[in-house]
């Protein structure tokens, strides 16, 4: 007798690849996920999709609705089972009272990542909860994840950094990304462009992934690439080898910015009936000022505006001001980053860096993406303004080639913003701090909630509801955020697996897999078909045990709290409906193809033509008076890392190694190392340092070692790496699940045991726009452990 066998479309959800993949069951139980190659993004899939069944059926997964019995001092929790009904109405209770008696910002809400879990499928929903309770301090982790590549990105260019256009392009720079490890879609698409002629150019400390197929792979000091993009820009600006047409039509580089102040020459200065906003150029055909409309686009010809030059402008008054076009002053700034400089800085050689200025000269098309590996820094802001900018000079920008907008149907915008009363956004945790950074989102950073439960300061916040974030590995200092989330009155945590932060709570909600609920992706990025093709993934279980998806607990608690009109009345069939609504799309028509719908666009470049640009300005914002304006440099200056052998040489002579930190190919963040199929990959933790650093420390490949740092310490097994700098070590975070299977230990959160890599992570320093915190660049030491 054989066992009738399905074989269902779908598209794995673990992260953001999306991979289109078929997933297989048998008997009620998924035993196969295999890639899908008629998906757009279901070429490859990555060990963590395959190892899905194990996920899906593994005995520890969280199966009913848990209450805390035992004080949160106490090392057992008591956990009792109860309904969900019990459950849901604590919780509610819960957020009543707190929004009762100290208003609802006294409530945090934590909010995992859906770019490396599944909470993709819920969270818009999620968001709209908590913009619907009042709450301005969602932890979202985004300051050391995405908020460089988007928000400070659009800084300069108004929108989120669009991926580039893989199919046109001659030229790639990946900036401390490795997609192989977290969105293999775009790696497999990279790496068919590289196979047809596109240059690749990487700047990463650790060649993997990509990096072995780069024409030029720059192993940059981790935290210095803000030097980096200097260097090259310096390089470009030198040769000439610049798209000035671009800059002096479509940026604010020609703005003249007075010497006296560092302020940009108002249009007012000349004209008291001048538009306010205006700004002021030179034209060097006239031999004279004009001015910039306050929406963008320059007056007069835009071809003789000035780049460089020192000018005197003469005011209503009859003032002389001397001034110089914006693009001189960032022409300067990089010029002092000369490649022998650029070379001590960042220990990237001085003639490996004018080897790839010149491959970049030769480019025709280029394009650039950067991620987490320059984000997670103190200086992560302006750096990602260097690179930023380092692009505006090719003037590809929505070009073909470049990083273009691609275009995906419409869809509305569930989110729900508009349902927080406008009072509630200033009170953000930390906004007054950081006026352009998260905050300005309602997305706060975890220092700041740290430092108001320890605090008790601006306000108190009592009530957290926790939508899957393992705080204490997926951030730094450890020690300090066990002791913070103690102080918390009352605890909602929704997961997968009992976590050491999921222990901290009082009621512990598990959710559902994937695999086991309806899921709805609008865009799959990676190029124009994938960009066009949105999908309604099936559910191809029921779901195991009591468990529910996100958004029946987002549902369920939204009617208890008397938000269900809002919410559709828990029906999640009209809540799609809305969804889609705009994209022509029925409900019916998208369920009927379980596969995915295409709806092919017509790519269109240059769409700034049309529009300008999402800026104040409606430029692309070379000079800043966004950031000037919160006291931050308008340009991206070069800043040190703050806990680094060149800004603490006191601290180096006891820590003379540069700890970074980098994602397993295996795991996602702090997930899956309890899947057998996995963890036999990478069995242990493990931290990569050179067989020259190690040989000085005798120590032996494999040893456990003790890494220790200004602030605490941590263990992992050495694993020599060859093109690692020997100055350079590398470990990965996310270390605490056991693995019964095959008898493999998990490791506390904080012990003189544990391998918490962001145990040793001190939040002493964080960046001043963003409050990214060093987790890839800090300072160490490594020792054989004792009895090793």
């Amino acid at each position: 007798m054989t066992t009738e066998q399905q074989r269902i479309p779908g598209y794995c959800a673990l992260c953001t690849s999306r991979c289109g993949c078929i997933s297989v069951v048998e008997e009620g139980r998924l035993v196969a996920v295999e890639p899908d190659p008629s998906h757009p993004t279901g070429s490859a899939l990555c060990g963590k999709g395959k190892a899905a069944p194990e996920l899906v059926h593994h005995a520890q997964r969280l199966s009913k609705p848990l209450r805390r019995t035992r004080p949160k001092g106490d090392p057992d929790p008591g956990w009792e089972e109860i309904s969900w009904d019990e459950a849901l109405d604590l919780v509610a209770r819960a957020l009543q009272k707190a929004a009762k008696e100290q208003g609802p910002e006294s409530v945090a809400f934590g909010i995992t990542t859906p770019s490396g879990t599944g909470l993709q499928d819920a969270y818009p929903w999620v968001e709209r909860l908590r913009y619907a309770f009042g709450s301005p301090n969602a932890v979202f982790g985004t300051e050391i994840c995405n908020f460089h590549r988007d928000d400070v990105f659009a800084l300069t260019y108004g929108v989120p950094t669009p991926l580039p256009d893989l199919e046109n392009c001659d030229c790639l720079m990946l900036w401390g990304h490795n997609p192989s490890t977290s969105w293999l879609a775009f790696a497999t698409r990279i790496a068919a462009a590289k196979a047809s002629g596109t240059k690749l150019i990487v700047m990463d400390p650790r060649r993997e992934g990509l990096a072995v197929k780069a024409d030029h792979w720059l192993r940059v000091r981790p935290g210095s690439d803000g030097a980096l993009a200097l260097g090259l820009a310096h390089l470009l600006i030198e040769a000439g080898a610049f798209d000035a047409r671009f800059l002096r039509r479509w940026s604010n580089a020609p703005v003249l910015i007075r010497e006296d102040t560092g302020q940009p020459l108002s249009a007012k200065d000349l004209d008291p009936e001048a538009e306010a906003g205006q700004r002021v150029a030179w034209d060097e055909a006239l031999g004279g000022p004009v001015l910039y409309p306050a929406s963008g686009g320059a007056i007069g010809n835009s071809e003789k505006l000035a780049l460089s030059g020192h000018f005197t402008v003469t005011d209503q008054n009859g003032v002389a001001l001397s001034c110089q076009p914006a693009f001189a002053l960032y022409e300067k700034l990089a010029v002092a980053y000369t490649p022998e400089r650029v070379e001590e800085l960042t220990w990237v050689p001085a003639e490996q860096l004018r080897a790839t200025a010149e491959t970049m000269m030769q480019a025709k098309a280029l394009s650039s993406f950067a991620w987490s590996g320059v984000s997670q820094h103190s200086n992560a802001s302006q750096t990602s303004r260097a690179i930023a900018l380092l692009y505006a000079l090719s003037g590809r920008f929505d070009a073909p080639g470049g990083n273009v907008m691609f275009k995906s149907l419409p869809l509305a915008n569930i989110l729900g913003r508009d349902l927080m009363p406008e009072a509630q956004w200033g009170k953000a945790l930390g906004l007054e701090d950081r006026p352009l950074g998260p905050e300005a989102q309602g997305w706060i950073t975890t220092d700041a909630l740290y430092d108001t439960l320890l605090t008790g300061k601006p306000y108190p916040v009592t009530t957290m509801v926790n939508f899957g974030t393992n705080i204490l590995f997926s951030h730094a200092d450890t020690q300090r955020g066990l002791a913070a989330l103690k102080r918390l009155e009352f605890t909602c945590h929704i997961d997968l697996f009992m976590t050491p932060s999921a222990e901290l709570a009082d009621v512990v909600l598990p959710v559902n897999s994937p695999w086991e609920r309806e899921g709805f992706c609008g865009t799959f990025k990676v190029g124009p078909d994938a960009a066009s093709t949105l999908q309604l993934r099936p559910a191809v279980l029921p779901s195991l045990g009591e468990s529910k998806s996100d958004v029946e607990i987002v549902f369920a608690l939204a009617q208890r709290l008397g938000f269900g009109e809002q919410f559709w009345d828990g029906d999640w069939d009209a809540s799609l409906r809305a969804l889609l609504e705009p994209s022509g799309v029925s409900l019916e028509e998208l369920r009927a193809a379980p596969g995915g719908l295409s709806r092919p666009q017509e790519t269109r470049y240059r769409k700034y033509e049309e529009t300008g640009f999402k800026t104040p300005s409606g430029l692309v914002e070379v000079f800043s008076e966004q950031l000037q304006a919160i006291g931050q440099d308008p340009l991206p200056g070069y800043v040190e890392p703050a806990m680094s052998p060149v800004s603490r040489p006191e601290l180096a002579a006891d820590f003379p190694l540069v700890l970074t930190t980098a994602k397993s190919l295996h795991y996602c963040h702090s997930q899956h190392r309890g899947l057998a199929s996995l963890r036999r990959r990478e069995p242990d933790p493990l931290v990569e340092l050179h067989p020259d650093c190690a040989a000085e420390r005798g120590i032996d490949e494999g040893a456990w070692l003790k890494i220790t740092t200004p602030h605490a310490a941590f263990r992992a097994k050495a694993k020599f790496k060859t093109n690692l700098d020997p100055r350079v070590v590398s470990a990965t975070a996310g270390w605490w699940q056991a693995c019964e299977a095959l008898d493999l230990p998990g490791y506390d959160a904080v012990s003189n045991l544990t391998a918490n890599a962001n145990a040793a992570i001190g939040n002493e320093d964080s960046d001043p726009i963003s409050g990214s915190i060093p987790q890839r660049s800090y300072l160490c030491q490594v020792a054989l452990e004792q009895g090793s």
